[in-house]
């Protein structure tokens, strides 16, 4: 976790908060062992977050969609086609799983992903759609498609 700390209402209030894409430009979807960052600001320009899209490099199916506040702070990460998490408590979570942040644990805590927020873990595409709308991008970036997305 990074050294700076946020109250469970302020995490909560960065992740609720409108999310915009600050430009225009067209990211690609990483391919093989890819990942890319994205820089997004909240519409009244006040707060700056960024979407991460990594994919693994030998299993094309393993990845991670993250949303990050502060430039450090991971506020949700969603896991997919990995190992299960094991929370601090010891439960472990099947993967896909969804990361949020914890007061005083950071990312540390996995939950199952809410199917009525995410519609088909297996569709990658879509799973990135149905993320960016859980992390409230209103606008998000455009992606462009490679072979491998």
């Amino acid at each position: 976790m990074a050294d700076i700390e946020l109250t469970q209402a302020e995490a909560d209030a960065l992740i609720a908060i409108e999310k915009v894409r600050e430009s225009d430009d067209q990211p690609d979807y990483p391919g093989l062992g890819g990942n890319v960052c994205v820089p997004l600001v909240s519409a009244d320009k006040r707060e700056h977050f960024l979407l991460d899209v990594s994919r693994g490099r030998i299993d094309l199916l393993k990845g991670k969609y993250q949303n990050r506040g502060r430039h450090v702070i991971v506020l949700v990460r969603l896991d997919f086609g990995g190992a299960p998490h094991r929370n601090p408590d010891g439960q472990e979570i099947a993967c896909p799983h969804l990361h949020l942040y914890r007061h005083g644990f950071g990312d540390k805590w996995a939950t199952p992903v809410p199917h009525d927020r995410f519609t088909d873990t297996a569709d990658l595409w879509l799973l990135l759609k149905d993320f960016m709308r859980f992390c409230n991008i209103t606008k998000p970036p455009v992606f462009r498609r490679g072979v491998f997305a």
